[in-house]
């Protein structure tokens, strides 16, 4: 009989979801602790009324953090990797 470890999320003594790797599971937990702190900033604005759209804008905004980060300017953009110079356009006199 094979051993299989899983790891769980669980959150107020709810399973939230199972994983293969203890990093997964983290990163995880660590995305439901953002969206656990978004929902009251969210809230706050009035702009999103419903509960469901709401909880569903603040696990958006936690997925993207990365790219969130770099709209507020907290993180720099990566550096577009350009494998080959692009060649000035030559003009051509008539």
């Amino acid at each position: 009989m094979p051993v299989v470890t899983q790891y769980v999320v669980v959150r107020n003594g709810e399973e939230k979801m199972t994983f293969a790797t203890k990093a997964e599971a983290d990163a995880h937990d660590k995305m439901l602790d953002m969206v656990e702190r978004l929902l009251p900033l969210i809230e706050r604005s009035e702009v999103v009324t419903d509960e469901q759209k709401l909880e569903d804008l603040a696990f958006f905004l936690a997925r993207e953090r990365e790219d969130m980060l770099i709209a507020l300017g907290a993180k720099k953009p990566p550096k577009k990797k350009t494998s080959e110079k692009a060649e000035p356009t030559k003009s051509v006199a008539q």
